[in-house]
């Protein structure tokens, strides 16, 4: 097989999202096969109590103290501590939410974010993260 060249880049992909809670930073592009993502949470902080219909991701903190709250195999929430430099794997319907204690920097790898992120308590009020709405704030053009 003979590799498609002009596929091929040297430059870095970067794409700085402002969200209530800090920000994220997309650093790969739009059609990747995967995601990665390094998200910044201010102290006190918290993103949504989430989970994802499509998407399966892991969480890696990296710098700073974080909690985690997440759906346990009895189905029952647990929140604790995150390790610095652990992994934590989170599959389609598994409801999970970072909390910062101090700010906190963690990495994020995932499928392709397709499908909806279903919000069930967000401390800004916002709402079920469709994919046309995320490509809208990410100002990519939805391929559907």
């Amino acid at each position: 097989m003979k590799p498609d060249k002009s596929k091929y880049s040297i430059i870095p992909c970067q794409q700085r999202v402002e969200k209530p809670w800090g920000f994220e930073i997309i650093y790969t592009p739009q059609d990747a096969p995967a995601v990665g993502k390094i998200l910044h949470v201010n102290a006190g902080k918290r993103l949504s109590l989430q989970y994802h219909d499509k998407k399966v991701e892991t969480l890696c903190l990296i710098e700073g103290e974080g909690m985690i709250t997440i759906m346990d195999e009895k189905g029952e929430m647990q929140e604790i501590p995150m390790e610095k430099d652990g992994g934590y794997f989170i599959r389609p319907c598994q409801v999970h939410r970072v909390r910062a204690v101090s700010d906190i920097t963690f990495i994020e790898s995932s499928t392709p974010e397709t499908g909806n992120t279903f919000r069930m308590e967000d401390d800004n009020k916002r709402q079920t993260e469709t994919e046309r709405s995320r490509m809208q704030e990410r100002g990519w053009e939805s391929k559907k």
